[in-house]
Order: structure tokens, then C-alpha cells, then sequence
């Protein structure tokens, strides 16, 4: 397993999967281990990728200070990672909350990126943000599917502030397109793989500066896919394309019957999706 040293002393960990152009994959969580990725649903068959475990996720070390596991904190780790590897450009892959961080990372280093994917990703650098409301709307979607009634009592219950660690069990299914025993497996992995302490810092105060994340980002010269969940609620589609109007030159997929893991739902279009955007 091949380790870089970031530039305060924390040993960073990053894992190889499959052969060709490499692809840096950002793990979302926010703060899980890259091993929910697997092979992103054959994606390894069409480029290496690189998944990076945040510090303090995975096989990466602790660092000595807590506070840097903000997000903003860990642009650096990114740009510690592609001159490791000795690229001069990388072509980003960033799930869920690691949107925020590969947003971060192009606003700071726009030269770096040859190309930009961000699969169900959040954008909190933006400004922008998925609601209660939003987690209403796409969870009406699944009122017919037979594990609805218990999910969506747990469901009111994490909104009411209320939940039991059940609750956040029973909740799982409105994040995959199908609720079946991939999926199940996939779920089961998520509390081992997550640093709760870290998850609690990546999106505290000070992290996120929109305005100066827009302004940054409004002239960034490289293709950009927003891949988003027909079933998923962060974002939801219709957010995900309100997130693409702030990036220029970006494109919009709507990958049917997804949830937040899309991989999964749909190995093959979702492959074939990202194969054919990457440069």
C-alpha cells in the first residue's frame, strides 16, 4: 500500500485499482474510508484509480492536530497527492462530500485539473446545500417499496433530532437505488470505515467561503460532470443543475433509478458514463 507524507506529517495512504490513465478519487462520507469505492463499479477496468483515504480514514494516520481535518485544511492533501505521483495534471473524481473538497481544490489550483467529476456531490463550497425538504421530496419517491413505512419513521425521527443509532440504520435504503443484498453489504460497511470525530470537523466554521469559491471557480478551463441519482436527495437532480450553472462548460447526467451510490445501482452505465467524459 503506497503512503506519502502530507505537508504537516500525516502519513496519507492512497490505493491502486485496476491499470491505464490514473483517476483521483476523493471518498465522500464526508470522512470514510476509499474502500467503499471498490472498483466504482468496473470503472478500473477503464482507468487506474487512485482512491486517496483522507487522514485519519482508512489507512491513513491521525494527525497531530484535529483541526485539519476541515475541509479546506485538507486541499493540501490533494495537491501533496498528484505531486507524489508526479503528474502534472489530474483528471478528479470526488462522491458526495468530497465535492466539497475537490471544489476547494480547483478554486485554489485550477491548473491541476484536466478534468472534474463530481458523482451525487455536495457543495457546500458554493453555497449550495441539500434540506429537509429536499430529503422529503426524494423520499416520496419510494413510498411504494415494501420498506418504506419503518424507514420513513426512523426518517422523522433523525429530522425531529431524536434518532437512535436504529434509526440511522432503518434509514439506509433511501440512499440506494435498490435496496437489495449489494446495497445491504455496501450500508453494513459504513460505520467502521467513517472517523465520526473527523466527519464532525470536515464542515465547521470557517471552511467554506462561497463567495470566493464562486469567483475562483467562474473561469475554471476544464470539463466538469455533475453525475447525479434519479432517487437521490443529495443533491437532487434538479439542485445538482443549479450546481452545474455555477461551473463553466459543465455537464449534466441524470443516471435512472440511482440513488447516492450510483455505482451500484447501474455498473455499466455508470462506467459508461464517466469513460466517455474523461478526457
Amino acid at each position: 500500500m503506497p503512503v506519502l507524507t502530507a505537508p504537516d506529517g500525516t502519513p496519507l495512504a492512497y490505493h491502486l485499482v485496476g491499470k491505464g490513465e490514473p483517476l483521483l478519487c476523493l471518498p465522500g462520507g464526508p470522512m470514510r474510508a476509499s474502500a467503499y469505492f471498490g472498483d466504482l463499479g468496473g470503472m478500473a477496468a477503464h482507468r487506474q484509480l487512485i482512491q486517496l483515504d483522507l487522514r485519519g480514514t482508512g489507512e491513513s494516520g491521525l494527525p497531530t492536530d484535529p483541526a485539519t481535518y476541515r475541509c479546506d485544511r485538507q486541499v493540501d492533501d490533494v495537491e501533496a497527492l498528484r505531486a507524489h505521483l508526479g503528474l502534472e495534471y489530474v483528471d478528479v473524481l470526488a462522491h458526495s462530500a468530497a465535492g466539497d473538497l475537490a471544489l476547494l481544490y480547483a478554486a485554489r489550483f485550477p491548473a491541476r485539473i484536466r478534468s472534474l467529476t463530481l458523482v451525487a456531490g455536495r457543495a457546500r463550497a458554493l453555497g449550495i446545500d441539500f434540506t429537509e425538504a429536499h430529503r422529503r421530496e426524494a423520499a416520496a419517491l419510494r413510498s411504494a417499496e415494501p420498506w418504506f413505512p419503518h424507514a420513513y419513521r426512523s426518517y422523522e425521527a433523525v429530522w425531529a433530532g431524536t434518532a437512535t443509532d436504529a434509526d440511522w440504520d432503518a434509514i439506509a435504503p433511501f440512499f440506494y437505488g435498490r435496496w437489495d443484498a449489494a446495497a445491504k453489504e455496501h450500508a453494513a460497511s459504513e460505520v467502521a470505515q467513517t472517523n465520526e470525530e473527523a466527519a464532525e470537523r470536515y464542515a465547521s466554521a470557517g471552511a467554506f467561503d462561497p463567495a470566493a469559491a464562486r469567483a475562483a471557480l467562474a473561469s475554471l478551463d476544464a470539463p466538469v460532470l455533475l453525475l447525479a441519482g434519479e432517487r437521490d436527495s443529495g443533491p437532487l437532480p434538479r439542485v445538482a443543475a443549479e450546481i452545474a450553472t455555477l461551473l463553466p462548460g459543465a455537464t449534466l447526467t441524470v443516471q435512472p433509478g440511482a440513488g447516492h451510490f450510483p455505482w451500484l445501482d447501474d455498473p455499466e452505465g455508470f462506467t459508461r458514463t464517466i469513460a466517455d467524459f474523461l478526457p
